[in-house]
């Protein structure tokens, strides 16, 4: 395949990195469709999240940092099946699973791919901005109110560290 071919068929699945994250439109956990430049000047956190992840107790401190300093920060949250399939279940599983065991009120989406070749082009901004991919659920991208990845820390940083905070709440 030549790589003007491999380009076309990468364009043409709609796989390729977004160059805007403000144009990005995703749909939500509920089926709503969002438009990313409701974020335009807004602090953002987002995360890959997964509900059979030795990190899901990390839901209930993202909610905690949702609760305290959502007037500071908006945060996103992509369940992904990438890493050893911990994320098996539907949109409407994991919309349950989230509400009934840890009270999730923060912006959830659709089950997306954050990694390989069906990535989605979130993910592929997040990488060409910040030159770091998911390498576990739960990792956390910190985007500045420019729109700017600012920081990236990986599943074992709780969401309530303190250099995360000093990021969305200096």
């Amino acid at each position: 395949m030549s790589l003007v071919s491999f380009f076309s068929r990468l364009f043409a699945q709609g796989k390729a990195p977004a160059k805007d994250l403000y144009a990005i439109r995703m749909e939500s956990l509920e089926g709503e469709m969002i438009d990313f430049s409701q974020y335009s000047g807004k602090n953002l956190l987002i995360v890959n999240t997964a509900s059979k992840c030795g990190y899901t107790w990390q839901y209930k401190e993202l909610q905690q940092l949702h609760e305290t300093y959502g007037d500071k920060v908006t945060l996103l949250g992509f369940p992904a099946n990438n890493f050893w399939w911990q994320e098996p279940g539907s949109n409407e599983d994991i919309a349950a699973f989230c509400e009934k065991n840890f009270g999730v009120t923060f912006q959830m989406f659709r089950k997306i791919s954050v990694k390989g070749k069906d990535k989605h082009p979130l993910y592929g901004w997040l990488e060409r901005q910040s030159g770091q991919l998911p390498t576990w659920n739960f990792c956390k991208y910190v985007i500045d109110a420019g729109g700017k990845v600012i920081g990236f820390f990986g599943p074992k940083v709780n969401p309530l560290d303190r250099k995360i905070i000093e990021l969305i709440a200096p």
